[in-house]
C-alpha cells in the first residue's frame, strides 16, 4: 500500500499510521522491555495500598502508545533487516558456506542463551518469506549434540552414573532440549561438543543446499520434521540422518582414545577391574577441573572430616559420608516454597530455601569457588572435591540490581573452608528494589555422593546448623 493512502490517527498535533505490527517479532520484544521500565518506575512511586490498580493501567497505557509511536516503527525496520540479512545470506551463492558456519556454531550459541534472538529471526522470516531455512538447522543441530551424548553412552555404558546422565540427556536432545547434553555431558569432555558440532554443520550445508524450508517455528529435534514443508521430508530425513551418524561415529571414534579408564567405567568398575583407585581419583579430579563453570562444580570429599555430624544418619539408613552447613543465618525452608519456578521446580537441581535474618553467606563446606556473578555479586558456585556441585543464590532476581547492596569476597579457582565468607548484602536495598530476599541453597550435581538428604523447616546458624548430609 503506498504510503499516502494508509489510514492514520490524527491526535492534532501528530499523525501515526493505522499498521499493525503482526509478526513483528522484535518490536514486540521492544515494547516489552518498554513495559517493563514503566512498570518498575510507576511501582516505585506508587503507594502499595493502590499499587495494584493504579501499576498496570499507568504502565500499560504510555506502553501501547509507546508501542505504536515510536518503538513499532523502529522495531519493525530493525526485524525486517535483520531478516533481509539472514535470508540474504542463506539465498546467496555462499548460502551453503553460512548455512555451514551457523550449524557450526549454533551450540555454543545455546550456551550464552542468545539462541532465544533466533526465534524472533525464524518469525520474521516466516512472516516476510512464508518459510525459514533456519529452523530446520536449529532441528538439526539438537539431533547433533543429542547423537554425540548417544555415542558417549555407549562408551560409558559399564559406568552407572554416568548412565543417569546420558541417557536422559540424549532424549532430551532428541526431542528438542539441549541444555542437559551440552552442559551435563558435551561441555565437560569438550570432544563430543565438538564432534556435535561438525556433524550439525554438515546437516545444515545439505539441508540449505536442498531448500529445505519450516513453515514456522515448532518443537526441535527430530519432531522438528512437523514443521517441514512436507516436500522436504525427504532430503530432512536425509539430514537427520547425517545428524545422527556423523556425530556418533566421531564421538566414538575420538572417546575410545581419549576416555580414561575411570571416565569409561566408574569408580566401581575401575577398582574391580583393575584396582584403580588412585587412577580414579586423578581422573576425578582432572575432570573437575574441566567442568564447565556455569554448571557450579565441585563438593565434599575432605569435608567429611571437617563437616561430618556424627549424630546424623544418611537418608539411606547408614553412616553420613559428610554434612554440609547452613550458609546464612536463618529459617530454612522446602525448595518447593521458594516464590521462583526455576528453583521451587527443582530444574536447576534440588535444595532448600533459606529466609535470611543475618547478611552474609558463608561457605556450607570446604570446596573450590567455581563461579561468581562478578558483576551482580549475588551468587556463587563451590565445587567440592568429590565432584558436588552446590549454588548459593541470594534472593529472588536480584541480578537486576546489578551489584547494588551486595559485596563479594572470593573470586573463580579461590580454595575456602566452612565458614569463610562469601557473600555481603543489604537486606533494605533488596526490599527497597521489591526482590525477596529468599536465598536458594542447591546441589546442582551429587558428583560421587550416591544420596543427599536436606533438612528443611528448622532455624538455622551459620556455619554451625546441618542443613544437607550425603552418603
Amino acid at each position: 500500500t503506498p504510503a499516502d493512502q494508509i489510514p492514520v490517527w490524527d491526535f492534532g498535533f501528530a499523525k501515526v499510521q493505522m499498521i499493525g505490527y503482526q509478526g513483528q517479532v522484535i518490536a514486540a520484544i521492544m515494547a516489552g522491555f518498554v513495559l517493563v521500565y514503566l512498570e518498575k518506575f510507576f511501582r516505585k512511586i506508587c503507594p502499595q495500598v493502590i499499587s495494584m490498580i493504579v501499576v498496570p493501567f499507568c504502565s500499560l497505557l504510555p506502553a501501547v502508545i509507546i508501542a505504536h509511536t515510536i518503538v513499532g516503527p523502529i522495531g519493525w525496520k530493525i526485524g525486517n533487516f535483520i531478516a533481509d540479512v539472514v535470508y540474504g545470506g542463506l539465498t546467496s551463492g555462499f548460502g551453503v558456506l553460512f548455512a555451514g558456519v551457523f550449524g557450526l556454531l549454533y551450540a555454543p550459541i545455546v550456551m550464552t542463551g542468545l539462541h532465544h534472538m533466533t526465534n524472533a529471526i525464524d518469525s520474521q522470516l516466516v512472516s516476510l518469506y512464508d518459510g525459514t531455512n533456519l529452523w530446520p538447522m536449529i532441528a538439526l543441530s539438537n539431533i547433533a549434540q543429542g547423537s554425540a551424548v548417544l555415542a558417549m553412552s555407549v562408551l560409558q555404558k559399564k559406568n552407572d552414573r554416568a548412565k543417569q546422565i546420558n541417557i536422559p540427556a540424549c532424549i532430551s536432545c532428541y526431542l528438542g532440549v539441549t541444555e542437559p547434553a551440552l552442559f551435563g555431558v558435551n561441555l565437560k569432555y569438550v570432544f563430543p561438543l565438538v564432534c556435535g558440532m561438525i556433524g550439525s554443520a554438515i546437516a545444515a550445508m545439505v539441508s540449505v543446499g536442498f531448500g529445505v524450508q519450516a513453515v514456522s517455528i515448532g518443537v526441535g529435534g527430530i519432531p522438528g520434521i512437523l514443521s517441514i514443508y512436507s516436500q522436504y521430508w525427504g532430503i530432512f530425513l536425509v539430514c537427520i540422518l547425517i545428524a545422527i551418524v556423523v556425530p556418533f561415529v566421531l564421538t566414538f571414534l575420538v572417546g575410545s582414545r581419549k576416555l580414561s579408564a575411570a571416565d569409561r567405567y566408574g569408580e566401581a568398575g575401575e577398582s574391580g577391574a583393575a584396582s584403580g583407585d588412585a587412577v580414579i581419583s586423578e581422573s576425578t579430579a582432572a575432570s573437575t577441573d574441566k567442568a564447565p563453570v556455569d554448571s557450579v562444580n565441585d563438593a565434599a570429599g575432605d569435608t567429611a572430616s571437617g563437616s561430618t555430624d556424627s549424630g546424623n544418619s544418611a537418608a539411606a539408613g547408614g553412616t553420613a559420608a559428610g554434612t554440609l552447613k547452613s550458609p546464612l543465618d536463618g529459617r530454612i525452608i522446602p525448595i518447593e516454597e521458594i516464590p521462583d519456578e526455576v528453583f521451587s521446580q527443582k530444574i536447576m537441581g534440588d535444595g532448600v530455601g533459606i529466609e535470611p535474618t543475618g547478611n552474609t553467606v558463608y561457605a556450607p563446606a570446604d570446596a573450590k569457588v567455581g563461579v561468581v556473578m562478578a558483576d551482580s555479586k549475588h551468587a556463587c558456585g563451590l565445587v567440592m572435591d568429590n565432584g558436588m556441585e552446590i549454588l548459593i543464590h541470594v534472593g529472588i532476581d536480584t541480578v537486576d540490581m546489578n551489584g547494588d547492596g551486595f559485596e563479594l569476597f572470593v573470586k573463580e579457582g579461590d580454595q575456602v573452608k566452612t565458614g569463610d565468607p562469601l557473600i555481603s548484602f543489604t537486606p533494605e536495598k533488596i526490599r527497597a528494589a521489591g526482590h525477596p530476599m529468599t536465598t536458594a541453597f542447591l546441589i546442582t550435581d551429587n558428583g560421587s555422593a550416591a544420596d543427599v538428604r536436606f533438612m528443611p523447616n528448622q532455624d538455622a546458624k551459620a556455619g554451625q546448623t546441618v542443613i544437607a548430609e550425603y552418603a
